[in-house]
Order: C-alpha cells, then sequence, then structure tokens
C-alpha cells in the first residue's frame, strides 16, 4: 500500500438515506447474539464483499472474517497505533481500500474491501457495536475466571475438611468471603446434558443461596454440595431446575465428618440412578470405627507406624502425612486420585510403592489388605491413649461381639444368589473375569448379581470402593471369606 493513512472519509454510501438505517438496525440485530464479536465481522465481510478483522497496534489478530487480513492491512493498523491515530484509511488503488477505526484496548476495527473508499460510514457505525461487543467478551471471561478462581477456592477448602482441618478451612473459606454451614448434609448431584457450571448456579439457586457448591475434582458429571441441615425441601426444586439430574443425600453430620457424609451421599446416588424419584437420602448407618474404641485405634496406630515414622531423603519428598493423603485419596478414588490430588500419575504409582514397601503389605492387588488399611485410616486419631502389652490384631477386633453384630446387619439384606456373587468377586479380588468364572457366570451376570447387591444394601460396590472394604470385613468376621 503506497499511499500513507489518512483521517476516515465518510466517502459515498452506496445507498443514500434508507440503506444506511437498514444497515445500521441490521448491525444492532447481529450485535445481539450469542456470538457478537464473530457474528458482526461476518456480516460486515458479506456486507462489503471484502475482509473484516479486528487486529491489536501490536499486530495480533482477535478475530477475522472471511479469512485473516492481509499483512499490509496489518502493518497499516500498527502504524496508526504507534501515531496515535483513532481512524485511518489507505489503498493501493481505486479497486482496494483498507478502513481503520479504534475500538478500545489498542484493537482496531479493519474493512478491507474492494469497492473503493465508499465504507467508511459503514465502519463508523459498527466499530462502536464492536467494541462493545468485545467488552462483552472481556466481560464475560472475566466472569468466567473469577468462577473458575472461587471454584478452585472452595475446593481447596472441599479438600481441607476431608483432611480434617476444619478451623483452616473456616479461614480460608472467611478470606473468600463465606461462610461454612455448621450440621450439614453432603449432597452429590450427577446432571446429565447440562454444563456443570451452569448445573451449579442453577442448584445454587434451587437451595436458596445457602448451599456451598463444589464441582467435583474427580468425576465430571458430579457436582457436591454442602447444605445446611436444617434447610429441607430443597431437592424438589433442584430436580426441577436440572433436567435428568440425580441427587445423593447424607444423613446430618458435623463439619468434620465432611469425607463420611461424602461417602454416603455417593451411596445414596447409587440408589437414586434407579429410584423414580430421583433422589435418595443416606439411611442411619452405624460404621465399624466407633465400634471398636480405643483398642481399635491402637491397632491402627500400630498398623500405620512404619509411614507415620518415615522420614523423607530429600526436602521435596513426601512426608507421612501426605503419603497417607495419597493412599486415602487412592483407595476412595482409586486411579482418580490422580486429578483429587492434581498430581502426575507417576508420582501417584511412586507414593503408592513406597507405601506398600513400608507397609509390607499388597494393596495393589489385594482387596484384603486394602480394607484392613482403609479400617485403620478410619480409625486413626492424633493422641492414642497408652496401654500395656501389645495392641489386639484384625482377626481379634473382627471377633469381637459388637463387630459380629455389626457384620450380620450388613450380610443380612443380601439374598443367597448376591451373597454368593459377592463373596465370589471379594475372592476374586475384585476381578469380574475372574470371579464369574469361579460360579461359572459370564461377567455380565456377575455385574448383574452385583447391581442387585447394590439395590438390596442401598450401598454403591461397583462404584465407591468403601462398601466393598466394609464387605470384606464384614464377611471376614462372619467367616465367609
Amino acid at each position: 500500500m503506497g499511499e500513507a493513512p489518512r483521517g476516515i472519509d465518510a466517502g459515498t454510501y452506496p445507498r443514500p438515506g434508507a440503506a444506511r438505517a437498514e444497515d445500521a438496525l441490521a448491525l444492532v440485530r447481529v450485535a445481539g447474539s450469542a456470538r457478537p464479536v464473530g457474528a458482526l465481522l461476518e456480516w460486515l465481510a458479506r456486507r462489503t464483499g471484502g475482509t473484516a478483522a479486528v487486529v491489536t497496534g501490536e499486530g495480533a489478530v482477535v478475530a477475522a472474517a472471511p479469512r485473516g487480513p492481509a499483512q499490509d492491512a496489518v502493518a497499516a493498523v500498527g502504524d496508526l497505533y504507534r501515531r496515535g491515530m483513532p481512524s485511518g484509511v489507505t489503498g493501493a488503488d481505486r479497486r482496494r481500500t483498507v478502513h481503520m477505526a479504534a475500538v478500545g484496548s489498542g484493537a482496531y476495527l479493519v474493512l478491507d474491501g474492494n469497492d473503493g473508499c465508499r465504507h467508511g460510514t459503514l465502519l463508523a457505525d459498527a466499530a462502536p457495536l464492536v467494541e462493545l461487543a468485545l467488552r462483552s467478551d472481556e466481560c464475560a471471561r472475566d466472569r468466567r475466571r473469577m468462577a473458575d478462581v472461587r471454584a478452585h477456592g472452595r475446593e481447596a477448602v472441599l479438600h481441607l475438611l476431608v483432611a480434617g482441618s476444619v478451623t483452616l478451612a473456616h479461614r480460608v473459606a472467611g478470606a473468600m468471603g463465606d461462610i461454612l454451614p455448621g450440621p450439614l448434609r453432603v449432597c452429590v448431584v450427577e446432571s446429565a446434558g447440562l454444563d456443570r457450571a451452569a448445573a451449579g448456579e442453577r442448584l445454587e439457586r434451587s437451595a436458596g443461596g445457602v448451599a456451598w457448591v463444589v464441582p467435583c475434582p474427580v468425576r465430571s458429571r458430579h457436582l457436591i454440595a454442602l447444605v445446611p441441615a436444617d434447610v429441607c425441601g430443597w431437592e424438589d426444586a433442584v430436580l426441577d431446575e436440572i433436567p435428568g439430574c440425580r441427587i445423593g443425600v447424607s444423613a446430618d453430620v458435623p463439619l468434620r465428618d465432611t469425607a463420611l457424609g461424602y461417602e454416603q451421599a455417593f451411596h445414596a446416588l447409587a440408589v437414586a440412578r434407579r429410584a423414580p424419584g430421583r433422589w435418595s437420602r443416606f439411611g442411619r448407618h452405624d460404621g465399624l470405627a466407633p465400634l471398636l474404641g480405643s483398642e481399635g485405634a491402637r491397632w491402627a496406630a500400630e498398623l500405620l507406624r512404619p509411614v507415620l515414622a518415615h522420614e523423607p531423603g530429600r526436602r521435596s519428598d513426601p512426608g507421612p502425612e501426605e503419603l497417607l493423603a495419597t493412599l486415602a485419596s487412592w483407595l476412595t478414588f482409586g486411579a482418580g486420585a490422580v486429578q483429587h490430588l492434581k498430581i502426575h500419575r507417576n508420582t501417584l504409582t511412586a507414593r503408592l510403592r513406597l507405601v506398600q514397601e513400608l507397609l509390607e503389605l499388597d494393596l495393589i492387588s489385594g482387596v484384603g489388605p486394602r480394607s484392613a488399611v482403609w479400617l485403620a485410616l478410619r480409625l486413626r486419631v492424633p493422641h492414642i491413649p497408652s496401654a500395656s502389652g501389645r495392641p489386639a490384631d484384625l482377626d481379634a477386633l473382627l471377633a469381637a461381639p459388637a463387630t459380629l453384630t455389626w457384620a450380620r446387619a450388613r450380610v443380612d439384606p443380601l439374598a443367597p444368589a448376591c451373597l454368593d456373587a459377592v463373596r465370589a468377586w471379594l475372592r476374586a479380588d475384585t476381578r469380574l473375569a475372574a470371579g464369574a468364572a469361579s460360579l461359572g457366570l459370564s461377567p455380565p451376570g456377575l455385574r448383574k448379581r452385583l447391581v442387585r447387591a447394590e439395590e438390596a444394601t442401598g450401598r454403591s460396590l461397583l462404584d465407591a470402593p468403601s462398601a466393598t472394604y466394609e464387605l470384606w470385613l464384614a464377611l471376614t468376621a462372619l467367616g465367609l471369606l
């Protein structure tokens, strides 16, 4: 382009009067579309028969239609920007003219057309709308960033609650301007066919703004909500607001038992998937850990002692608490612990290998060792009452009368065929093919029986490992494994 940019000239509009009004009305209509910047540039490109683009003074093309602008047009924008000019027009000959107008934030709207100097007025009319559309996009990006920051902050608070750091969780939540509920119900909402962010907004609105909603860091279709225990009836509003969703609700738990509440809600969700009302609440359930008391805590401390006594060789290596947190996450989420802990899968593998070496247990392939360690993590307390002699072993704990009563309550709901299926599956270390072969069934046949066992117990066997650990402990206590 041999001609230097000059002040923008309205020129001769293609059609006078009414035509300009029609174009202005069309531009306003297009600006109201879902993608206003792209839609405006596409309309301008069709209207002028050339190229429409938004280009920054540094030469970056923000958007363009139907193709990117020519290099000489980008260079002309840079020249305008360096000279501080709000608009300009340049062209090599009468057949081609490049019109440019500033649209804020160091960017210019560029019309590279084949109609001489006749698109200046069109550019002048379009530039304010393009600038508004750019600002709207920027505001939308800012809102998304703020929503992401808020979601990450809430996820961090949830991690603290699950780890038992309630005081620190309160401090972080307070710094974010939020208040954590006291006694609460943990709810897991599974949404299908709806953007998870939109589902979260609807969930907060349906719960009256009192729910603490966190996208699940592991399962992409799940939302976790902490709802005050005294808020009732919000489930119906959520089911109406979020089509096709399922809701699992825990029993009332104190804030320090958020991890237990999540586990209960996840099991309730397994029931809700098959319930006509699409939601289910976890019934009262006395776990094994409270029945074992201080003797169980001493056994757990002895089992975990090699990990608790571990001293990392380097400052960057994980310490005892980090190893136990990794172990707890893996026992709950399996391979999903990578997303939960935000670590690389090789890091997860290395930590699990170290824990196995320290405990001298085969955790990867043995459901029995996994069940024992899961129970030990449940029983672990910061300070254990001192007592003489060695603590009881797991067999002695499982033989206690209270444990046997608990075990019968876990197993009694199972029909004989379901009980046989669960026993075969556990004996095969939860491998479907091996368990099915021992019963003379196909793997899908065994899976169907396990699903019936889920329905009978109200617990998720195939998706939530904690029910598997409990059944292994119950069947072992009753001598059925």
